[in-house]
């Protein structure tokens, strides 16, 4: 199969069947991802149960030539769509239950490429207990290829975790590494779910968020007012693929590793210093396989201590810009 969405053959594209047909064919593509109506596909609105949780929204795209090219198969594609939404459902403790998606569809797009993607969507919401139970599809300009999901979720206890609450020499944490997305992470990445749960019920964490649009920029989003993070270099985590990148780009692996976005790892504050070694010891024993990594502490502004990183030397990805 043709990795582009898109096809100069009418046979092989959307027009060849139509909205009713597409439909019928999207709800077959997802099986049993999808419930019956009202509690899936086929009425005015879903049916969500209601639930003594709180409740949580996100919602996130993919579009073709911003989150995906032709090199990346449909059915990664359909995956990221969702995986990207859990990561922001992960980043508040929270765990999945529905999503609605809603497609932009040039009249070129191709059948098949819709159905690899619809696949893909299926396997990642049955592997994440999430059900498809809606959508909407429109017309889009030809060669325009867009999805846009909206994920519903719940709290897993008594508590969310925001990016409010970081306090003077409170530790900053990542989990994972970092940079040099576009080799292949930025489709193929586990959001943190199950780490995002567990943290939500640590009483030592005070805020988190998911990392995105890069280190450098998302951090921004945890700092108080009057404070600023001061960051060790050597402590970030690079990732090979963002060294790799470096050795083409004539960058540096920090700044990849800083910049270039789309690592889906969580940003985590914990109280103080004293909390530190039992949340790391208590994080090893239930990850063991997953790295957490200290990498500085929030200080007063203007008191940055001496050889802290200087991030408004680096840039995360701005949309707009």
């Amino acid at each position: 199969m043709s990795a582009s969405p898109f096809t100069p053959t009418r046979r092989e594209s959307v027009t060849a069947h139509g909205e009713l047909r597409l439909i019928a064919l999207i709800r077959r593509w997802l099986g049993d991802a999808s419930p019956r109506s009202p509690f899936g596909i086929g009425d005015d609105c879903a049916v969500i149960p209601p639930t003594k949780n709180q409740q949580l929204v996100t919602t996130d795209p993919v579009i073709h030539g911003q989150h995906f090219d032709d090199t990346v198969p449909p059915r990664a594609v359909g995956a990221k769509l969702l995986k990207r939404n859990l990561s922001d459902i992960a980043a508040m403790g929270g765990r999945p239950v529905a999503a609605v998606v809603s497609l932009a569809l040039a009249p070129d797009t191709r059948i098949a490429w819709l159905r690899g993607f619809y696949l893909g969507l299926a396997d990642s919401a049955r592997r994440y207990s999430v059900k498809i139970v809606g959508g909407d599809i429109t017309q889009g300009p030809k060669g325009f290829f867009g999805a846009f999901l909206t994920l519903h979720g719940e709290s897993t206890g008594r508590r969310v975790v925001t990016r409010g609450g970081a306090k003077r020499g409170d530790r900053i944490y990542v989990t994972g590494v970092l940079g040099g997305s576009l080799r292949g992470h930025h489709h193929r990445f586990t959001p943190r779910l199950a780490e995002g749960a567990w943290l939500a019920g640590r009483p030592e964490v005070r805020a988190m968020m998911d990392v995105s649009d890069g280190l450098a920029k998302d951090l921004e989003s945890l700092t108080p007012a009057g404070l600023a993070p001061a960051l060790d270099a050597g402590a970030i985590p690079i990732s090979a693929a963002a060294r790799r990148s470096a050795r083409q780009s004539g960058r540096a692996p920090l700044a990849h590793a800083l910049g270039d976005g789309e690592d889906y790892e969580l940003l985590v504050v914990v109280r103080g210093r004293r909390a530190a070694p039992a949340f790391e010891r208590a994080w090893q024993n239930r990850f063991p396989e997953v790295k957490l990594t200290a990498i500085g502490t929030f200080a007063p502004k203007n008191h940055l201590p001496a050889g802290a990183l200087r991030l408004a030397d680096y840039r995360g990805y701005e949309h707009l810009r």
